[in-house]
């Protein structure tokens, strides 16, 4: 699939690009108009506020490889509430969520700021490269606690979507389970409660028709190992999550959410 986009950086307007990879037959989804709609990133955009996105290319062979990653009920059930043709997959990580919707039949395209993931466009989710109704799902998979602007990205969402956004991603349990997260991985922002989380969906513009929590359990150590968690980190990280742990699964509430464009 080659996909034309027009990049935009500080200085305005750039030299329309093309996707960094060709990944199946050609499609029509234009590019962003130059002047408005969503922000791109450039060459020099795509390389200022990177700092994780070099870190998440270090790590990207072991998320693809993650047995966390590749399965679970959210990525079933993204398959079964997808609709149309084409999707886009944001911060797709491993690609596991591209992978399963293009098994279900979609057209899927993927952005992700770290190269090393190797997605079609380099791309911040609070700055999709793509024009207004671009795709008929937009979908993002236990990533958003991770953004910077979590309720900016899921309007860029909603904005480049037709009809649906998918996200998945865990919940909150508390402000121990938010420090054993930074402990065991310093990218991480924050993750939101169902509340907080269809109050963002309502401001973007999205009615919340579909609503599933998964109980998701994943080996606790590997956890730990995936993102390079220092040792003494790791045993504090142990301290805070000790109730959540059972037989080395880490316990954790799964938000999936179904979007629809009002």
């Amino acid at each position: 699939m080659t996909l034309p986009v027009s990049w935009r950086g500080a200085g305005g307007a750039g030299p329309e690009g093309t996707v960094l990879r060709s990944t199946g037959p050609e499609s029509t989804v234009p590019p962003a108009p130059r002047g408005g709609g969503g922000a791109g990133l450039g060459p020099a955009g795509a390389a200022a506020g990177q700092e994780s996105g070099d870190v998440w290319s270090e790590r990207a062979e072991a998320y693809r490889e993650s047995d966390a990653h590749r399965q679970g009920r959210d990525l079933d059930l993204f398959a079964e509430l997808a609709e149309g043709e084409t999707a886009l997959d944001v911060a797709t990580g491993g690609g596991h969520v591209a992978n399963r919707l293009r098994e279900a039949g979609l057209q899927v395209v993927t952005t992700d700021p770290a190269p090393g993931m190797k997605p079609d466009v380099i791309s911040r989710a609070e700055e999709i490269p793509f024009a207004d109704s671009s795709f008929d799902v937009v979908a993002c998979r236990v990533a958003v606690h991770h953004f910077q602007d979590p309720a900016g990205a899921l309007k860029e969402m909603a904005r480049v979507s037709r009809s649906l956004v998918l996200v998945a991603d865990n919940l909150y349990l508390g402000e121990p389970g938010e420090e054993a997260d930074r402990l065991h991985d310093p990218t991480h922002v924050r993750n939101y409660s169902e509340e907080e989380w269809r109050r963002m969906f309502d401001a973007a513009g999205l009615d919340v028709e579909a609503f599933e929590r998964e109980d998701k359990r994943i080996d606790f150590e590997a956890w730990l190992e995936r993102s390079g968690t220092p040792p003494d980190d790791a045993v504090r990280a142990r301290e805070l999550l000790a109730d959540r742990v059972e037989d080395g699964k880490l316990r954790l509430d799964r938000g999936i959410f179904r979007g629809r464009k009002r």
